[in-house]
């Protein structure tokens, strides 16, 4: 799977990663809902580092087509909640 993280670059992630990555978003989630913003703040920096972490990145010279597509690190709780889906960030 490729990840592209929003003014970052894109990572090729293993699916095998996705239900770790999951309980991070399921998290992200509660807290956005319950505009816990400093339980937000830790979860996102958590997630986008785990996806860091686990991937392998891409050169910046290549384009491929994003599978998933995170907000940048200095995303709001508000600009995160307008850009979920059903599901959260990360397909269930």
């Amino acid at each position: 799977m490729i990840v592209r993280i929003m003014g970052e670059g894109q990572v090729r992630l293993d699916d095998s990663h996705l239900s770790g990555l999951n309980v991070l978003d399921d998290e992200l989630l509660a807290e956005l809902e319950n505009g816990d913003e400093s339980g937000f703040r830790r979860t996102f920096d958590a997630l986008l580092e785990a996806v860091r972490t686990l991937g392998e990145p891409l050169p910046d010279d290549s384009l491929e087509p994003s599978e998933l597509i995170l907000p940048a690190p200095e995303a709001t709780l508000e600009e995160v909640k307008s850009m979920l889906r059903d599901d959260g960030l990360i397909p269930g």
